[in-house]
């Protein structure tokens, strides 16, 4: 199970994750997502369980729990939304745009 935990402090690392959520039982990983530029933390994480039973109870318990001193929300994570490929597709005759005005057409 893909646990999604937001409200974080700044100040808490992967580490702190994993200690929070093994009294709950296995844990496949835990991270906390930083910002690519400055390293810093963005807020929330996640953490992965393998068993599904316990990381319901982890969910359960911990939600709306203060933690290193904000009330943290914890829930099942959901699955990452497609994002558009601005890399492929579309126009490879460096024309631009979609042939609007009042130009000549090809």
């Amino acid at each position: 199970m893909n646990i999604y935990i937001a409200g974080l402090s700044y100040n808490v690392t992967d580490a702190d994750l994993n200690d929070l959520f093994t009294e709950y039982g296995e844990i496949s990983s835990s991270k906390v997502v930083t910002d690519r530029e400055t390293g810093r933390s963005r807020g929330f994480g996640f953490v992965e369980m393998p068993n599904e039973a316990e990381g319901q109870k982890a969910i359960d318990e911990l939600n709306g729990v203060e933690y290193d001193g904000k009330v943290i929300s914890v829930s099942v994570a959901r699955p990452r939304a497609e994002r558009p490929s601005f890399g492929g597709g579309g126009r490879r005759d460096n024309r631009g745009g979609n042939g609007g005005g009042y130009g000549r057409r090809y």
